[in-house]
């Protein structure tokens, strides 16, 4: 078995600090990923749920497809690769802001669904309003 040596202790709790601090996208990554968001097309999750004092998030994306991938260019920095998924791990503001935009989404897409299943395309159609 392989034994790694820690010669300094408190260096390895900074970097394990600095994970579950997580970090900020910048603005233009932020507006990328919230527009995913709203459209269902994130994963989002606690980093440590069994820890209260860690609120950092995190964050995977699923790259597009059909139209949505045709109609919202994500940029190289954001997913790596065009079509890969990548995983981030968030601060605690902007992984709440996302859930948010992520709710949002979900709810505009539900009403815009329950309205269709009541909606009466033939007598819009075929028949004046007047």
């Amino acid at each position: 078995m392989k034994e790694i040596r820690l010669t300094d202790v408190g260096q390895l709790k900074n970097e394990l600090a600095k994970y579950r601090a997580g970090k900020k996208l910048d603005i233009r990554l932020f507006n990328q990923v919230a527009r995913l968001a709203w459209l269902g097309k994130i994963v989002l999750c606690p980093l440590d749920p069994e820890d209260p004092a860690c609120k950092s998030w995190l964050l995977y994306l699923q790259p597009l497809e059909g139209l949505a991938a045709q109609m919202i260019k994500v940029d190289e920095d954001l997913n790596g690769m065009p079509f890969a998924s990548q995983i981030h791990i968030l601060d605690a503001e902007q992984g709440a802001a996302l859930a948010g935009i992520f709710r949002q989404g979900m709810e505009q897409r539900a009403r815009e669904l329950r309205a269709l299943e009541v909606r009466d395309f033939y007598f819009e159609m075929f028949f004046d309003k007047a």
